[in-house]
């Protein structure tokens, strides 16, 4: 998603008090015209956690009959973004001619690579009623060797995701392998994205398999190896350390991280890339208008910030 403004970053601090938290990011909130957007990376202290290099709570929003969202058509490189919803729904339109509405439980998992160009918006029969949006959408960088992969679009039905059931929790993996379970999200790169939701008092494993872990609090109050955070905090854990997240009041949280990328990202805009000269030849290639265009939402654009 794109068209947001630039914000100043996140809060984040130390958390030196903690065995097991190194750090926690407050998302600074902006307001994108009828919806509040929460980013928690890039941050000022950490740009990624594993291959996760954005990182933004969309809502919860309802909007007034006969509006939504407009993410006019905007370019990607040297990525994959991953839209996961809770509630509402929004239509995905890219240049490979996809058309393709994602829904609550559902994934988007739209491969950038070399480039690609996509548009996000409300549906019109949507907005007679009152449209409603509430989710997450990640940039997951791509590998090195991956960045000039040809663009791809994968759609996932929540079925489609391994869920697990056990003593107050239900944990639905998004992405990657955790406790066993893979997802068929076709990730580059080896990471962990869970949907965890939890009963008062249930209890989740983080397992320490993965450098470099996260949690974020979407909802309720959780508590790690003594300390307690509410809803709207990235935590991110000490590698190497296994922790258990409790739910003091009934939670949700997402749990997200992987290896290391290899070797320091930019980013600007909607582009990523290992190289500054990846990213200038992208924004010379939108502006000159190089990129494909998106069928059926090709007549307006958002132009390349001039800044």
């Amino acid at each position: 998603m794109s068209d947001r403004g630039d914000s100043a970053g996140p809060d984040s601090a130390s958390n030196p008090e903690s065995p097991v938290v190194e750090t926690v990011i407050v998302p600074r909130a902006h307001d994108i015209g009828g919806m509040e957007v929460r980013r928690a990376l890039p941050s000022a202290r950490r740009q990624m956690v594993g291959p996760f290099i954005f990182w933004d709570q969309m809502g919860p929003a309802r909007f007034p009959l006969g509006e939504g969202i407009d993410v006019r058509p905007h370019p990607h490189i040297g990525l994959s973004t991953l839209t996961y919803l809770f509630e509402g729904e929004i239509m995905h339109r890219d240049s490979l001619g996809t058309a393709q509405p994602i829904r609550p439980g559902e994934v988007n998992w739209m491969t950038a690579g070399r480039g690609i160009v996509h548009s996000e918006r409300t549906a019109t029969e949507l907005r007679a009623g009152g449209a409603a949006l509430y989710g997450i959408q990640a940039w997951i960088a791509l590998p090195k060797a991956d960045e000039d992969t040809a663009p791809g679009f994968t759609h996932l039905g929540s079925g489609a995701l391994p869920t697990i059931e056990a003593e107050g929790k239900r944990v639905r993996v998004v992405a990657g392998t955790l406790w066993g379970e893979t997802s068929p999200v076709p990730s580059f790169s080896e990471m962990i994205y869970a949907d965890a939701i939890l009963e008062t008092g249930s209890k989740l494993p983080v397992p320490a398999e993965h450098e470099e872990r996260a949690v974020y609090v979407v909802e309720g109050t959780v508590s790690i190896a003594g300390d307690r955070f509410e809803c709207g905090r990235l935590l991110i854990l000490h590698p190497g350390d296994a922790v258990t997240v409790e739910a003091v009041s009934n939670a949700r949280v997402l749990v997200l991280g992987g290896e290391p990328m290899d070797g320091p990202r930019f980013i600007c805009w909607n582009f990523v890339a290992s190289s500054k000269e990846r990213i200038e030849a992208a924004k010379a290639d939108w502006k000159a208008g190089r990129f494909d265009v998106v069928p059926d939402d090709s007549e307006e654009f958002i132009p390349l910030p001039e800044r």
